[in-house]
């Protein structure tokens, strides 16, 4: 009596298998943050252009005041929530989705880097233009992390044991009878 084949598997358990065997949760978080950042910061470019030259009909938000809220101050707002429940919640499965709001806050506020870096309104001025570097920095580095992630952490551990060897050493020198 032969035993029947295994059922054939599909690309998509296959790729799933490998996802799940190679991607860490915090790779996986670093992906979600970095793919919603970039999304989130080229439709913010779309929808402010579109804001300016009346192409949508919406607004941006002002009070009856006058007072003009920027997005990066919903931003902000969105990232203290976001780091105050990475704090307070200490599951892995959490840190991919949280990966999510984390992603969209730092775009709305580096969208605006310009404007809390002068502390007035340039987002359509020469200045402006140091928003866009700013969310291509971020987003650069997000992308190096995850595409060496590993290296950074053996570089890390590599600097702190040297820093550590360093520090036997120096004690040494300073009370040789002291140190074991």
């Amino acid at each position: 009596m032969s035993k029947a084949p295994p059922p054939p598997v599909t690309l998509r358990s296959r790729i799933t298998h490998a996802y799940r065997t190679h991607v860490s949760y915090r790779r996986e978080a670093a992906l979600r943050a970095l793919l919603t950042f970039v999304a989130t910061f080229l439709g913010l470019r779309l929808l402010t252009y579109a804001i300016r030259y009346q192409l949508v009909p919406i607004q941006n938000v002002v009070t009856p005041g006058g007072l003009h809220i920027h997005h990066f101050v919903w931003g902000i707002l969105i990232l203290l929530l976001v780091g105050f429940t990475g704090l307070t919640i200490d599951q892995r499965k959490w840190h991919p989705w949280l990966a999510l709001p984390f992603g969209f806050g730092a775009a709305l506020v580096l969208d605006e880097f310009a404007l809390w870096l002068n502390l007035r309104d340039v987002y359509w001025a020469a200045e402006g233009r140091w928003s866009v570097d700013a969310g291509i920095v971020a987003a650069s580095l997000l992308g190096l992390y995850l595409a060496a992630d590993r290296f950074w952490r053996r570089a890390a551990r590599e600097i702190a044991a040297s820093a550590a060897a360093l520090a036997v050493d120096y004690r040494r020198r300073l009370r040789p009878d002291r140190v074991t």
